[in-house]
């Protein structure tokens, strides 16, 4: 992180001294200070000298080999929550998980697979989730042949965001009001107005369509589809 700082002020320093010297030489040419800045500025974007505009996003950026340790410190993966690794090949992205596994431990980590062959070994590597492009993009393509309604319904749901509704997880923590009760009790649909369409255990697990007496456990994952309002009720009544 402190190689990153340091690049981050130089950076600073460099422009701060171009903009500095050329606002200096526009001055010395005879132009008042505001418009010796404003020519500097317009100079060194490189817009051009009609009245256009320019702005910058300042983004924390680390330029550097992801798969080099000191990279990934510098960009800060010790407090790091979770990890994505989509560099251009699979051997790169192996290496980013090794290593990324070996410096966090606990660190959620989802890699990108363009080889079929290559997704266990990137599970074996560390990866919690790995995510093969091709093969989603074939199977979306299909559903849209086979059962084109469904699949663009869940299209709109989950990507286009047009309808009200959407799908959201919510993991019952110890504690919880709910914990021990089963669906038919809790009546979510009555509660938060919304339908629990499956449930992932603990042990990994999932159960589709859950029976109303199907009874709720701490640690479980609700799979709920709602509106916003409703899912919030649904993580207000899961606390």
């Amino acid at each position: 992180m402190t190689s990153a700082v340091g690049r981050l002020r130089r950076a600073v320093l460099i422009v701060t001294t171009v903009i500095a010297a050329g606002t200096l030489g526009y001055w010395l040419l005879g132009l008042g200070f505001l418009d010796a800045l404003y020519q500097t500025v317009t100079t060194i974007t490189t817009v051009g000298f009609r009245e256009l505009g320019v702005g910058g996003l300042e983004a924390p950026t680390v330029v550097g080999d992801a798969t080099l340790d000191a990279t990934l410190r510098d960009a800060g993966i010790e407090r790091a929550g979770a990890l994505v690794a989509t560099l251009a090949g699979d051997a790169a992205n192996l290496f980013v998980t090794l290593s990324a596994r070996a410096i966090k431990p606990s660190l959620f980590i989802v890699a990108r697979a363009r080889e079929e062959g290559s997704v266990a070994k990137l599970a074996q590597a560390g990866a919690d989730r790995v995510v093969n492009p091709q093969e989603l993009g074939a199977a979306r393509m299909a559903s849209f042949v086979v059962q084109p309604n469904v699949a663009e319904f869940v299209d709109v749901v989950m990507h286009e965001r047009s309808l009200e509704f959407r799908m959201h997880e919510v993991e019952l923590p110890s504690g919880s009001a709910l914990d021990g009760r089963t669906l038919r009790e809790v009546d979510l649909r009555r509660r938060a107005n919304v339908l629990v369409l499956a449930l992932r255990r603990p042990d990994g697990s999932f159960l589709t369509n859950p029976d109303p007496d199907t009874r709720l456990e701490a640690h479980q994952v609700l799979i709920a589809v709602g509106t916003d309002v409703d899912l919030a009720r649904l993580a207000d009544a899961c606390r």
